[in-house]
């Protein structure tokens, strides 16, 4: 054992016994952690403020308060939902994480035509996976693109989490490489790839309106991996109907994006996500620094 591992096995410990618990006294617990977050540490409430004033302009002060309450309840939930991962059921996970229209990807996949999923930071992400269970079990490759956690610990622990469903987790720095790599086995495959997130400043090609904000800056890296490979592409849309159930449909972005026209499929996405954050704001995550690349308002 690793050094850095002994130095977290407490903390791994820990999380490994309140996973043993059921969701009902974790929500409990969720219901602890809130007010010291919310109240006293104050955990990048600035920063979600922000970020809900700049979105929702025409909303008085007492709405935007009552958004953001919602949205850390629910930030806790998230938490201890995550940690569940480590002892759930496949039974319970598919009664929580419901997934409906699975036939449009199932169908893509069974022609042989590799698809990408485009979902954003929404709901509990972290249950994704368990699509896995939805599909039927044929030769598919089923991965994830991540982005690697400067602490090692946590890197591993979530990757370890990410892997329960029995799904690959890729480098964000691996993804075309890999991509490549499943096109040319002859393999159907399906990756996720959480596209919601700021560009870095080099890789800033494309800005439109997102969430009533101009020229913010978005993703285009997938559009291109898409229109290279001809990979199908598909929006996840996330509802949460009541606390700790979930249900993601399945919606076509395109199943021909070598005929779609430049940045036609990330104009799709973003006003996919853009509808399901305004049907319910407070399950997104607003403590993204998601606009620190745009441009001034003119």
């Amino acid at each position: 054992m690793k050094t850095r591992d002994i130095a977290y096995f407490p903390l791994y410990l820990y999380l490994k016994l309140h996973a043993l618990l059921p969701l009902p006294v974790l929500y409990i617990l969720a219901d602890m952690l809130y007010f010291p977050l919310y109240y006293l540490i104050r955990y990048r409430r600035k920063r979600v403020r922000s970020n809900l004033v700049a979105c929702f302009p025409h909303k008085k002060k007492k709405e935007i308060v009552s958004i953001e309450k919602k949205f850390y309840r629910h930030f806790c939930d998230y938490v201890v939902e995550t940690i569940k991962i480590l002892h759930i059921s496949d039974e319970e996970t598919k009664r929580r994480m419901v997934f409906t229209n699975v036939e449009l990807v199932q169908n893509i996949l069974d022609k042989g035509q590799p698809c990408i999923m485009l979902l954003g930071h929404y709901g509990n992400w972290e249950w994704v996976p368990s699509v896995t269970l939805w599909l039927d079990k044929r030769d598919y490759f089923l991965s994830q693109v991540y982005r690697p956690l400067k602490n090692k610990w946590f890197d591993s622990f979530f990757l370890h989490l990410r892997s329960r469903y029995g799904t690959t987790n890729i480098a964000k720095q691996d993804t075309l490489r890999t991509m490549l790599h499943y096109k040319a086995s002859g393999r159907s495959a399906l990756t996720g790839f959480m596209a919601d997130q700021s560009p870095s400043p080099a890789n800033i090609h494309y800005r439109t309106s997102f969430l009533g904000r101009e020229r913010t800056a978005v993703l285009t890296g997938v559009e291109k991996i898409a229109r290279k490979t001809g990979f199908a592409v598909v929006y996840l849309d996330v509802e949460c109907p009541k606390r700790g159930y979930y249900t993601a449909t399945y919606r076509l972005i395109s199943d021909t994006p070598q005929q779609t026209k430049e940045f036609e499929i990330t104009e799709k996405y973003t006003r996919e996500m853009e509808k399901t954050i305004l049907r319910a704001p407070q399950y997104w995550l607003w403590t993204h620094n998601r606009w620190k690349h745009n441009l001034p308002e003119s």
